[in-house]
C-alpha cells in the first residue's frame, strides 16, 4: 500500500498505480476532446465530489455515489452521457494532478483523438489537431509584442482574433505575418495546428502553414459575426 503525503495526498515516490493512471486518461480525454482547460475540469470535479454536482463549461458533472475510498461520476452535455467512471479518492485530494498528466503524456497518447475534419469550422478544431484547413474573417489585431526566441533573438507576436459562423479562435501571427492582414479580411488558413495557450484554444501556422488573404463575397460581414 502507498504511502500518501501528510500535505496533498501524493505519493511520495511521485508516481501513479496503473489504476490511477487510467482514471487521469479518461479525464485527460475529456479535456481535451471537449477543449477544456485541465485545472478547470479538475476544479469542477472537486467541486461535484463534495457538492454532488457542477459544471464546467457546457459539461455537467454529478456524483453519483461515493465509497469508503472513491467516487463515481457521471459527465453529460446536455441530455448526451459523456463518461461515467469512478475516481479514487487519492486522486481527489491531490493538487490537479492532471495537469501534470496531460503536460508530461507523450503526444502519441491521443493520436486516436486527432481526427481529420474535412473542411472543418472554428467549433470543429480541437487542440492536437494537424494540417488544419478553414476560411475566417479577422475580427481583431492587438498590438505586436516584442518576445525572444530560444536563440536570443527579438521577434513580434500578435495572436489576431478570427471568427466564422460556428465561433472564434485566436490566430498566432509572428513578424511579417501580421501586416499581411488587416480587420475586416477574410483570410484562408492551410496546414494550421491546434495547440493550447492560457487555457485556450489557438491557431498556429508554424512552418509549413499557410495564410491568404482571398474575397470575402458571401462570408459573413464583421457586424454579423460579432453578434453570433
Amino acid at each position: 500500500m502507498q504511502r500518501l503525503s501528510r500535505t496533498r495526498g501524493r505519493p511520495r515516490n511521485g508516481h501513479h498505480s496503473h489504476a490511477t493512471r487510467t482514471v487521469l486518461e479518461s479525464l485527460a480525454r475529456i479535456a481535451l476532446s471537449k477543449n477544456i482547460d485541465s485545472s478547470d475540469l479538475f476544479n469542477s470535479l472537486v467541486d461535484a465530489w463534495k457538492q454532488k454536482g457542477s459544471t464546467c463549461e457546457n459539461l455537467v458533472i454529478r456524483c453519483r455515489k461515493r465509497t469508503r475510498d472513491s467516487a463515481i461520476f457521471l459527465f453529460t452535455i446536455g441530455q448526451k452521457v459523456v463518461a461515467q467512471f469512478p475516481v479514487p479518492e487519492q486522486i481527489l485530494q491531490e493538487n490537479n494532478p492532471l495537469k501534470g498528466y496531460i503536460d508530461t503524456m507523450p503526444s502519441k497518447a491521443f493520436s486516436a483523438k486527432n481526427p481529420t475534419v474535412k473542411n472543418p469550422r472554428i467549433r470543429d478544431v480541437e487542440q492536437r489537431m494537424k494540417k488544419v484547413n478553414l476560411k475566417a474573417r479577422v475580427l481583431e489585431i492587438p498590438e505586436p509584442k516584442p518576445v525572444y526566441t530560444k536563440l536570443g533573438a527579438q521577434a513580434y507576436v500578435s495572436n489576431v482574433l478570427i471568427a466564422d459562423e460556428t465561433g472564434t479562435i485566436r490566430l498566432s501571427l509572428w513578424n511579417r505575418q501580421i501586416n499581411k492582414v488587416s480587420v475586416d479580411d477574410v483570410i484562408k488558413i492551410e496546414n494550421a495546428k491546434v495547440a493550447r495557450f492560457r487555457g485556450k484554444r489557438q491557431l498556429r501556422l508554424g512552418r509549413s502553414g499557410k495564410l491568404t488573404v482571398i474575397e470575402g463575397v458571401g462570408f459573413p460581414t464583421t457586424d454579423e459575426l460579432k453578434k453570433n
